[in-house]
């Protein structure tokens, strides 16, 4: 069992260093499940179409249905875990450099043109969406508009969480913009 599970773990590793996610995945799950003899290639496609169907990413819920088929829920919790070994191995090296060299020139260079560009991209989120929420066939949405004000007080003014922001707002929505 404890082999299996070591198996599963690294062949579930394997597949997080050496693909990008989503479907580049898929491949590469059929030939460690096919060349284990865990499962045959109609058994993986059966799990990949659970795994679409089902919320969370592919990889995870892939690791997760073909490491239950095969060793139950520990296989599961391997599995997933060596999806997950190559983004925590990635994120804890960048930690560590980042707290390394947090005060050097070099990075302190680089951080004065990365915040910018996040704030951008932050920018360049929120002009979109709001497009897309408060603008509908060229006109200004005032029940939308309404909505996201009071969220915004909600949020900032108030301190609500923000679960219980999105409640209120899918409550308001119903209730203000059927037709939406």
């Amino acid at each position: 069992m404890i082999g299996t599970l070591l198996a599963l773990f690294w062949s579930f590793c394997k597949i997080g260093f050496t693909s990008f996610g989503g479907m580049s995945m898929i491949p590469l799950i059929n030939s460690e499940m096919v060349s284990h003899g865990w499962m045959n290639a109609m058994e993986v496609t059966d799990i990949v179409a659970i795994a679409e169907m089902t919320p969370g990413p592919l990889g995870l819920n892939c690791a997760t249905f073909a490491g239950i088929r095969v060793a139950g829920i520990l296989g599961a919790l391997s599995a997933n875990l060596g999806v997950l070994a190559p983004t925590f191995t990635i994120c804890a090296a960048a930690a560590v450099f980042f707290e390394k060299f947090k005060n050097g020139a070099v990075l302190t260079h680089i951080m004065v043109l990365v915040r910018p560009v996040c704030i951008g991209l932050i920018w360049g989120v929120i002009v979109t969406l709001a497009r897309t929420n408060y603008i509908a066939g060229g006109a200004i949405q005032p029940d939308s508009v309404i909505i996201g004000l009071l969220c915004a007080y909600l949020v900032v003014g108030r301190g609500w969480s923000v679960p219980k922001v999105i409640g209120v707002a899918a409550v308001l929505g119903i209730v203000l913009c059927p037709a939406v």
